[in-house]
């Protein structure tokens, strides 16, 4: 690990700084950028939603704004042949006479397509943080999505906008019944979350069927629409879509949620299906983008836990905290009622309120650590209250593309007693600054990338790099006044090694729900309904907790092989342009990035 003085030292020594090799070529300048904006178009075009996600949906894309992705079976089957068609035309090109910068994004997109047509072969599931078993659960499903899309990310500014949200509301209809028909399908194959999951979604079902009057998406068109000046007319269209269509749809949902449920297994992992075992090793590939079994991911938690709680230990005595376990002197901790904010909604809003500040003091430590910064605006939001139950614990979502929409920080604060105060910075440091959102954002505004390679996504890339971000934030002295919040740091280095074990656990070694929770609360002292939801969260998106700690061992072996090569060459700021260069890329390729890179350096 680069200690914090030479961090700091080779930050501030730019003038002694070589020349960083251009590793992403312009995209005018790129063979691959023809071909590569044709694949985002048409993802653009089969995934609608990404299109208001990202800012895009007007202009030649407009059309896109009243619509929803197709989740039918056909919509199913044009999405597995655009994968192969796509693969095919992308093979097609000759690799060998690509430039450096155009072999590593044709190596990534490459890596992509594979990855997605291996998991489309299954003829099973959904998507939640990566590859699901199951369309819908507490974590999956149009339900769960949708009323939260358009809430947040569907603008309304105009007629046409809000024209463009019943037009969406409509079609959410449809996709609950897609999702519904595809649970039955999935059901006829053995296929069906196990019984605690579907408790949590049809609790959140219920929540989501709400009468018109009080639903989401009907006061939220209502309420902005009115802000706008728009006609009355607009609440009342959404009340009788909802009513006529979207609660029936809801309602055959929740009738085959609870016909599932009557005949439920209570066994929480994926060995329990026909094809589970073969499941598990696509979505740990997917997700890890790694070679690495079961067998070795479960390992490598167990050593690198091991190390941290050893780490632990010491600055646990520090604070006179020396009796018992580590998982009983966390737990101590867990309960101190000065880390504690009420259970209230004003005490969570202060919880939200330390969150942006912590956002804020961390963005002027930045400069010494990189050379260039994401333009866009950030906040702190608490997840809604009609999905907390199932929510994750903490997530990020990007910005628009045109800074339109901050990027977000999602806080789950169902029990504030969950996130006592010195567990809250280490998870800004990462969701936020200078983790998800600084590294989203600077490959959302590179202008050397194409938006296909902006756009696409490694959890083992940008959960690396979240956990690293902790990492970095620490040595650049976030927590030198801040003793607990450097326990809450490494205690949650620990909790991503202890993923890798949990994971693994439930999916390859038969864990159940219990064992898995227990081991949480055990080794770290974690409050157990934050460790229900993560052992619950594995349970629906398999693979992608170990993808955290692949990623970040793999980025600290590139840092630690370039400090031995490099000596006083080293920079920080260079090392993470390099890293950062090529925007989002597998831990193979970026292996390879990382090397090519130090052996430039040395040159």
């Amino acid at each position: 690990m680069l200690d914090r003085r030479s961090l700091l030292l080779s930050a501030s020594a730019g003038a002694a700084a070589l020349a960083l090799p251009r590793l992403a070529g312009a995209q005018a300048a790129s063979p691959l950028t023809p071909l590569f904006d044709r694949f985002f178009q048409e993802r653009l075009r089969q995934r609608p939603e990404s299109a208001t996600q990202l800012g895009l949906d007007k202009g030649e894309n407009a059309d896109l704004k009243g619509r929803l992705s197709d989740q039918s079976p056909a919509g199913l089957k044009a999405a597995k042949a655009q994968t192969a068609d796509q693969l095919r035309r992308l093979k097609a090109v000759d690799r060998a006479a690509l430039g450096p910068a155009d072999r590593v994004s044709y190596d990534t997109v490459l890596y992509s397509l594979e990855s997605t047509a291996a998991v489309q072969a299954f003829d099973f599931g959904g998507n939640a943080f990566g590859p699901s078993p199951y369309v819908v659960s507490q974590l999956t499903g149009a339900y769960q999505q949708v009323p939260d899309f358009l809430d947040t990310k569907h603008r309304i500014e105009t007629a046409a906008d809000a024209d463009a949200y019943l037009s969406r509301l409509d079609a959410f209809t449809g996709q609950l019944d897609a999702n519904t028909e595809r649970m039955k399908h999935d059901a006829a194959l053995g296929v069906a979350p196990p019984d605690f999951m579907l408790d949590l979604t049809l609790d959140q079902l219920s929540k989501t069927r709400l009468p018109a009057a009080d639903n989401i998406l009907v006061t939220s068109l209502a309420k902005r629409a009115a802000a706008k000046g728009l006609s009355a007319s607009y609440a009342a269209d959404a009340a009788r879509i909802y009513e006529a269509k979207v609660a029936p749809a809801l309602d055959r949902q929740i009738a085959e949620a609870k016909r599932l449920r009557a005949t439920a297994s209570h066994d929480a992992g994926l060995w329990r299906f026909k094809e589970g075992p073969a499941f598990y090793q696509a979505a740990l590939h997917d997700t890890t983008t790694t070679p690495y079994s079961p067998d070795e991911v479960h390992k490598i938690g167990l050593d690198q836990a091991r190390e941290i709680s050893a780490r632990l230990d010491g600055l646990l005595k520090k604070q006179g905290l020396s009796q018992g376990s580590i998982g009983a002197r966390m737990a101590a901790l867990y309960k101190d009622p000065s880390q504690l904010y009420p259970n209230t909604d004003a005490g969570k809003a202060q919880a939200i309120a330390y969150c942006n500040e912590r956002l804020a003091q961390i963005r002027t430590m930045l400069p010494r650590a990189f050379s260039r910064l994401p333009p866009y605006q950030f906040e702190v939001r608490r997840v809604p209250p009609q999905t907390e139950a199932g929510a994750a614990s903490a997530f990020s979502q990007g910005p628009a593309l045109d800074g339109s929409r901050p990027g977000l920080v999602y806080f789950n604060l169902h029990d504030s007693a969950e996130w006592p105060k010195f567990c809250l910075a280490t998870t800004i440091f990462h969701e936020g600054l200078p983790g998800h959102q600084l590294e989203g954002g600077l490959a959302l505004s590179n202008p050397n990338l194409s938006l296909l390679r902006k756009t696409t996504s490694f959890p083992a890339y940008g959960e690396g790099w979240a956990l690293y971000a902790e990492q970095l934030s620490d040595e650049l002295g976030a927590y030198d006044d801040d003793p607990l919040g450097r326990l809450g740091y490494l205690k949650f280095q620990m909790f991503r090694a202890n993923r890798c074990v949990v994971d693994t656990g439930l999916h390859h070694l038969r864990w159940s729900r219990e064992q898995a929770i227990a081991y949480f609360v055990d080794q770290e002292g974690e409050a157990p309904g934050f460790a229900a939801r993560e052992v619950e969260r594995y349970c629906a998106s398999p693979g992608q907790a170990c993808s955290y700690k692949l990623g970040h061992t793999e980025i600290v072996a590139i840092r630690a092989r370039a400090q031995a090569a490099l000596g006083p060459k080293f920079q920080i700021k260079d090392f993470h342009d390099a890293v950062l260069a090529n925007g989002r890329v597998p831990l193979e390729v970026l292996r390879r990035v990382g090397d090519e890179w130090i052996a430039s350096r040395r040159a």
